[in-house]
């Protein structure tokens, strides 16, 4: 008589790691993302060991059960909904800090192991994990390498594929696999840690990660200055990057967006302004290089430009910033959040775009970006209990991403192709990439067993 899934789980499993209520097992099956179908999962497991993992693979193997890894599921492309009937594979227990090296400038991880709490404990070492999403504070290690996300600080200090230099991963059959290195340098072979890095666990479990850290580098100073207009704030961007100034963030949020943050949290952002220019350094001397960029600012037709003047008050405004997809959603209380990489020498012309689209949709389109690396988040507000309107808002998110292609951008930045997206990632690869990216899926997954209906 054959065994069934639950009992083949269990035999390489203990008891509490395998949920199979449907009360619980329901509340796996989405991450944050509108408009993306999710299944039923059959069951959902909380390894806590490599062991286990593979255990969970070589099962779902033999009896030919789709997986679904999962981290937080703080995802916005639906990258971790659940197929129907299987197997969601939660990695957050997996939480250990396994090593911390100051001379080596490593830490090597667990994949559920929160940015937050990674970042923190690095700087006891006087070390620092620059990537920092804006959902940091509950994403997971394991979720940010599988989107290869980003967060504030990538103008001056790049994204996630930057800092991951070497992979422990459970490949589809069971089988263990190491990549790359935690040595300064390495070149041999293929690189398939960047492979990983941004695969959506299409082709692999990340099981352990050891990542590159940076020293500590001073407290960061922000400057905000104020635009009647975004052509003009946009304009600023390219000054100073053009000038060769290395800030730690450069942030734009637009009209829209700041009276949302006003109208959440009552901090007093200006109002009258249509598009308000966040910068940071963290250099030896940041007083120098802001008073540098603000003369730039207002250059370019700056309002108004106020520097911080301590560590206080520049968190207070990065506070103002990260608030920013939280307010938009209380507008309408639902989102669709785009994210639309383009050169930052079109960002203007992003921004623009969006406004017209917004109009022609009769739709609230809040922008708030990091502007320094000309990626937008577009975000669309909505009344989902409205069909009409949830109708406007997907035509909305589209001509955005068009907008966005024909810019000469990207349809993702940083948040992944997941289920949202995958139409448009054939439109951005052409015949041929889409091709040649499904044979590196067939070779590393050659049954379609690892989040299918993902990427492709």
């Amino acid at each position: 008589m054959s065994r069934t899934l639950i009992e083949l789980l269990h035999e390489g499993l203990p008891a509490d790691a395998v949920l199979t209520d449907p009360d619980i097992t329901s509340s796996y099956a989405n991450d944050m993302a509108s408009f993306c179908d999710a299944g039923t999962p059959a069951v959902v497991v909380l390894p806590r060991t490599v062991e286990q993992v593979q255990h969970v693979m070589r099962t779902a193997t033999e009896l030919r059960i789709p997986v679904v890894p999962q981290g937080a599921r703080t995802g916005l492309s639906g990258g971790a909904n659940a197929s129907e009937g299987c197997i969601v594979l939660s990695l957050v227990k997996m939480d250990r800090i396994l090593e911390i090296s100051p001379v080596d400038r490593i830490a090597v991880v667990e994949p559920g192991v929160v940015n937050a709490t990674l970042s923190r404990a690095v700087n006891e070492h006087g070390l620092y994990y620059p990537p920092d999403p804006s959902s940091w504070e509950t994403c997971t290690i394991g979720g940010n390498i599988g989107t290869a996300s980003g967060g504030l600080c990538c103008v001056k200090y790049g994204v996630t594929a930057e800092y991951v230099l070497g992979l422990d991963v459970v490949l589809a059959d069971g089988r263990l696999m190491s990549t790359g290195r935690r040595t300064a340098k390495g070149v041999a072979g293929y690189d398939l840690t960047r492979l990983f890095v941004g695969s959506e666990g299409s082709l692999g479990i990340v099981v352990r990660a050891t990542l590159a850290l940076k020293p500590q580098p001073p407290q960061q100073l922000v400057l905000a200055a104020e635009f009647a207009s975004a052509e003009a704030a946009c304009d600023a961007v390219c000054k100073i990057m053009e000038g060769g100034h290395v800030p730690s963030l450069l942030e734009l949020m637009d009209r829209t967006t700041i009276r949302a943050v006003n109208a959440l949290a009552h901090m007093g952002l200006p109002e009258t302004t249509e598009a308000l220019l966040l910068a940071a350094f963290d250099t030896p001397d940041p007083t120098a290089d802001l008073a540098a960029v603000g003369a730039l600012c207002e250059a370019a037709g700056a309002t108004q430009v106020v520097p911080a003047e301590d560590a206080a008050e520049s968190e207070l405004l990065l506070q103002a910033r990260r608030l920013s997809l939280t307010a938009l959603e209380a507008v309408k209380g639902t989102t669709m959040i785009d994210d639309v990489c383009v050169p930052r020498s079109k960002l203007a012309d992003m921004l623009e775009g969006v406004d017209r689209i917004a109009d022609k949709y009769s739709l609230t389109i809040g922008v708030c970006a990091h502007a320094g690396d000309g990626n937008t988040h577009p975000t669309v507000c909505f009344d989902a209990a409205d069909a009409d309107e949830g109708r406007r808002a997907r035509e909305s998110f589209d001509e955005i991403m068009a907008l966005g292609l024909e810019l000469g951008g990207t349809i993702t930045g940083e948040h992944g192709v997941g289920v949202l997206k995958k139409d448009w990632l054939a439109r951005e690869l052409g015949p041929v990439g889409v091709e040649m990216q499904r044979a590196v899926k067939a070779a590393f997954d050659p049954l379609s067993l690892l989040n299918p209906g993902k990427l492709f």
